[in-house]
């Protein structure tokens, strides 16, 4: 009984249970971040904690991670300001459930803030808010990309807060997400798009590449409800979330998300 009473204790502890509540935020001064992981098809295990330290070492935010948010309730993300989803579902069994689903759309609708990272936008097929949030998703038959390769992230916005100041960058072996399903016009803003050059596909593109290439979005921002979302597409593994132009934009988002403003600086490497 009492090594069962033991495992039980550690289990109510763990910050990844399903039954652990959240600590209270110890810092009212910083930006509270929820990062929603545990899943995925990427390496979020390493992924994860490079995001957790690009936010934390700017002295803006106090992040934590949740690795099993199925079936949470609003009591789950009351502390926070900011959720990062770094999370793809594989099928149905690891989708977080109507509950889950319900608490996250509430958080944003009422003013609070999302950041969508990298394959998030391929998660939930067919849960139409998030889809709302994303603006574009990867879907069956609408997302693909070539191998990874080096392109540069051209701003198209340079007055808005996240990117003011910002000019052009490269990116080393990342992948272009291209040919996503998209929201209507108007339902996302494009801050950023890189050129997907389509002779990189050689003949082996999963969906029709016409042309020589097209400009894709890369960087976006949607509105929900109050609520503001910051989505990247950049950042496919350890190695790519490192890189400057990554970090800079990922904490710049995530500030803008949490709060509608931006006073992280840009390094001078990449400000115009």
């Amino acid at each position: 009984m009492r090594t069962l009473l033991i495992a039980v204790a550690v289990l109510l502890a763990s910050p990844t249970s399903p039954f652990a509540q959240p600590s209270p935020p110890p810092d009212p001064n910083k930006i509270q971040v929820l990062v929603l992981t545990g899943q995925h098809v990427h390496d979020w295990r390493n992924t994860t904690p490079i995001l957790k330290q690009i936010l934390e070492s700017t002295g803006r935010f106090e992040v934590r991670i949740n690795e099993e948010f199925r079936d949470a309730g609003p009591g789950t993300l009351a502390n926070y300001d900011l959720v990062v989803v770094n999370y793809y579902n594989r099928g149905d069994k690891d989708r977080w459930g109507e509950r889950a689903n319900s608490a996250l759309e509430a958080f944003v609708r009422s003013g609070k803030g999302v950041v969508l990272y990298h394959l998030a936008l391929g998660a939930f097929d067919g849960w139409t808010e998030y889809e709302k949030m994303s603006g574009g998703n990867w879907r069956p038959n609408n997302g693909h990309h070539s191998a990874r390769h080096d392109f540069t992230v051209d701003i198209k916005d340079t007055e808005h807060p996240i990117t003011r100041g910002l000019k052009s960058f490269p990116v080393t072996t990342d992948e272009l997400y291209a040919n996503l399903r998209w929201q209507p016009e108007g339902a996302y803003h494009v801050l950023a798009t890189a050129y997907d050059d389509h002779a990189l596909y050689n003949g082996k593109a999963r969906q029709p590449t016409p042309g020589a290439g097209i400009h894709q979005p890369i960087l976006w921002t949607t509105q929900y409800g109050m609520g503001r979302v910051f989505v990247t597409t950049l950042g496919h593994g350890p190695g790519e979330v490192k890189q400057v132009g990554f970090g800079t934009t990922f904490a710049r988002g995530a500030e803008w998300a949490a709060t509608g403003k931006v006073t992280l600086p840009i390094p001078p490497e990449l400000a115009r």
